[in-house]
């Protein structure tokens, strides 16, 4: 037998208009023989680290297995290696990847794919459902945001209860948005699992549409999905560095959705904005989000709840240490940094590997598109643990994030060979003495401001078994208690950041707290 018979070289084309972007991948193979072993070698990669060195493997689909036994995408591949191959002649490097492979069926057509496909046709599909079903489409609007280069149609779906009147104000409003970049489609999983759960018939979902205006871009950049790209719209660029551009004929569907968030922010509070991305090195699930500390100092931990009570829900998949909270320069043109320079606190990319867990009971296993789709109802379940007015979990999480920063901190001292201890134990724990007075006044404003834009009407939340509460109110009275008697979470906060000068300003512990009690929507969710 002639074994190269059997060998297949493959090159991915590149992003349409650019010379790179080498990443993702999907391709048919027809006439298979069973029982023999076949190798196939992509040989373009450019990304030097990969998570197929980690135990990822690829994925495979067989239509004669799906039809006679109902198996569809499932991970395969044997002597898998990802690896520095000599192919540099332009002066690039490049890597290979390569795996053998038996087919189960003899003349079958099967497929073979980076991460589980989901295309701009499925999405036309499911949001006809939608539209063609008399419960969900009375509180699921989906209109054209915007048409793009080639003519495609960008979808935007406004999700709340309708209301009886047309004040609309109160309530409080969440964005999603999704697939920016076309071949993360575990992504459009995620998506999907947070569509189907909010529009479906649960006490929660019905909860969640009380009290928010969901605004949802499911896919952002669907000329990309159909011709097959990774990374880049047909301007052959990422739309993911171009939400600050004034370029709307280039870059149309982020244009349009900054400007459309910018408008609903003139009408209501947005206490939450989330782009949902994929990661090609990392496991697990995590979130960029943008740190606070710079603007207003006293408050920038409040934007690391969120994350982490998605972790506390979401165990075995959600890593919370994986999260990073910097503004980096090169990602100042992202969703997540613009909506939050716009005013948005908690704005977030969340990032799904393209691999699977090393978390608790899924540790060493792969994602298949139940545990994204499972990430939506985390995602609405740790929603409405963030606004329950039972503020226990609130609490537990600040108190929890401030002990982190505090070792955090100790630790970063104690690499500084020039600190003694005694001086990193008086930093810690000593009580104020004087303070900046300009970066007092700023933090003062900023705690000033936040107050008064939360002051809003109150509101029950709870459900999920009443927030898993029978004793939450005698919790939440010890918790607030222990925190106070503690020392005073903001200042001691302060205190801990050891190489900052103290610039607290000269607001009451009460005040603060207060804020704290109140600064989301509280019971102050409309109505």
């Amino acid at each position: 037998m002639n074994r190269a018979e059997y060998e297949y070289q493959l090159t991915l084309r590149p992003d349409l208009f650019t010379n790179k972007h080498t990443q993702w991948y999907y391709f048919q193979v027809t006439n298979t023989q069973a029982g023999i072993v076949y190798r196939f070698t992509i040989v373009n990669f450019t990304k030097p680290a990969s998570l197929y060195s980690r135990g990822m493997r690829p994925l495979f689909y067989s239509e004669k297995e799906a039809k006679s036994h109902n198996i569809g995408w499932q991970r395969i591949g044997d002597q898998i290696k990802y690896y520095r191959n000599n192919q540099g002649q332009d002066g690039r490097h490049y890597f290979s990847l390569t795996w053998t492979f038996q087919f189960p069926h003899s003349k079958d057509t099967c497929y073979f794919a980076h991460c589980y496909p989901y295309t701009y046709t499925n999405l036309q599909e499911y949001l006809s459902s939608i539209n063609n079903d008399p419960v969900r489409s009375k509180f699921c609007k989906i209109r054209v945001l915007c048409h793009t280069i080639a003519r495609n149609m960008v979808y935007v779906l406004t999700i709340t209860t309708p209301l009886k009147n047309t004040d609309s104000r109160k309530r409080k409003a969440v964005i999603l948005t999704a697939r920016v970049h076309p071949g993360e489609t575990n992504s459009s999983w995620i998506m999907k699992g947070f569509l189907d759960y909010i529009l479906g018939n649960s006490s929660d979902a019905q909860l969640l549409r009380d009290t928010f205006i969901f605004k949802v871009v499911p896919m952002l950049n669907p000329d990309g999905v159909i011709v097959g790209n990774y990374r880049c719209s047909l301007a052959g660029r990422d739309l993911n560095r171009n939400y600050t551009s004034l370029l709307k004929e280039s870059f149309p569907s982020v244009w349009y959705t900054r400007n459309m968030i910018r408008r609903l922010m003139e009408k209501q509070e947005v206490i939450l904005y989330c782009d949902l991305h994929g990661h090609s090195r990392k496991e697990n699930i995590f979130m960029y989000g943008c740190d606070d500390r710079g603007r207003c100092k006293a408050l920038y931990l409040q934007q690391r709840i969120f994350p982490l009570m998605l972790s506390k829900n979401c165990p075995d998949k959600f890593s919370f240490s994986a999260c990073k909270f910097k503004v980096q320069k090169s990602k100042e043109g992202t969703g997540r940094v613009v909506m939050w320079k716009m005013g948005i606190r908690n704005s977030f990319t969340m990032e799904a590997t393209f691999c699977g867990s090393t978390l608790g009971n899924k540790r060493g296993s792969h994602f298949n598109t139940k545990d994204l789709e499972s990430m939506g109802y985390h995602f609405c379940d740790s929603l409405l643990d963030y606004c329950d007015p039972d503020r226990t979990k609130y609490y537990q999480c600040l108190k929890e994030l401030e002990e982190m920063e505090k070792h955090k901190n100790l630790e970063k001292v104690l690499d500084d060979s020039d600190t003694s201890l005694r001086e990193i134990t008086l930093d810690l724990e000593s009580s104020s003495r004087g303070s900046d007075s300009s970066e007092s006044s700023d933090t003062q404003t900023c705690l000033l401001k936040l107050t008064s834009q939360t002051e809003t009407k109150k509101k029950h939340l709870k459900t999920k078994k009443e927030r898993n509460s029978t004793t939450a109110s005698h919790q939440n009275a010890r918790e607030e208690q222990q925190v106070c008697d503690k020392g005073h979470l903001v200042q001691r906060h302060k205190e801990s950041n050891s190489d900052v000068k103290d610039t607290r300003p000269n607001v009451s512990d009460d005040y603060i707290f207060d804020y704290f009690r109140r600064q989301f929507p509280n019971k102050g969710l409309g109505e």
